[in-house]
């Protein structure tokens, strides 16, 4: 299907209107006056509308004019960042990346190394979402997930490259106003499994779904992410074991208070992983910058 409008007469329309005149178009462009009026000319005609305002002496887009040169700066930015992300492809850089957070892991500090790479002036397209328990394995193996950080527990079958970035510490924590929060001693599992207990569930789609919870409870409330988790205790709705690192204000507050418990959970090993095989100058930097911060 044949068009009247194409990017070069946008072009012309564009130069036109920051220069002024089609002489000055013509120079910018670097093409002689009767190039720039026969490309007007013939878009004109095949759209049958004028597009200047030709009693002056200046050249001035008519309201159709400007119309159409509003319109089309919008498919000249699109073209512009097409032409330059195929460059990138041949240079080594992705179109896109695509990141798989658990939900253990701080917002700000994935944040923080986004930020740093959109500093490299780069069009290529971040997507971050945020996974639980077997979710990340699950968005690697799916290959919804370019890089996952903060992946733990038993690693499923493939092909991976892992970087260990520290052990995720968990303790029992209550709300300052729960009954619990008063209790001299251990508690155990019995008097614990009396309240409501607060689990993230598992983000897995395909893989099998892990379990967070290391005690039975006779009410059990399913959250979908860490900070609902931790919001949820702390309004003293239920208790159960959280990431020490994200808690540090809450226990500096006293908004929640951590109990030693007859439960046993040791640290885990927590991970950034990726596919192996996988390349792309984003991939690379992405996976250099997240073996230098501080996750946990």
């Amino acid at each position: 299907m044949h068009h009247a409008i194409a990017l070069d007469a946008l072009r012309v329309l564009e130069a036109i209107k920051q220069n002024g005149s089609f002489a000055g178009a013509a120079k910018a462009l670097f093409k002689v006056p009767s190039a720039l009026t026969y490309t007007v000319n013939k878009l004109e005609s095949d759209l049958q509308v004028e597009l200047f305002n030709r009693t002056g002496q200046r050249a001035v887009l008519t309201e159709a004019g400007l119309m159409l040169l509003k319109e089309g700066e919008v498919l000249l930015d699109a073209a512009s960042r097409i032409e330059q992300r195929v460059k990138q492809m041949e240079s080594g850089w992705e179109t896109k990346i695509t990141i798989a957070k658990d939900t253990v892991i701080h917002n700000q500090l994935v944040l923080d190394v986004i930020d740093k790479f959109c500093q490299l002036e780069k069009q290529v397209e971040v997507s971050l979402f945020e996974e639980a328990l077997g979710g990340s394995w699950d968005a690697l193996q799916s290959q919804r997930s370019d890089i996952a950080i903060g992946v733990t527990g038993e690693l499923p079958k493939g092909q991976y490259i892992m970087h260990e970035i520290g052990e995720l510490e968990f303790v029992f924590a209550v709300a300052k106003t729960h009954p619990l929060a008063n209790h001299v001693g251990k508690l155990d599992e019995s008097l614990i499994s009396q309240y409501p207990a607060i689990i993230v569930a598992d983000s897995a789609r395909y893989l099998p779904q892990r379990s967070s919870g290391l005690f039975q409870s006779r009410q059990v409330i399913r959250v979908h992410n860490m900070l609902t988790k931790i919001r949820a205790q702390a309004s003293g709705v239920g208790v159960g074991f959280l990431p020490l690192h994200l808690i540090k204000h809450e226990l500096e507050s006293g908004e929640l208070v951590v109990k030693a418990t007859s439960l046993h959970r040791p640290p885990i090993p927590t991970f950034i992983a990726w596919r192996k095989g996988s390349k792309g100058k984003a991939l690379a930097w992405f996976i250099e910058q997240c073996k230098l911060q501080q996750w946990l």
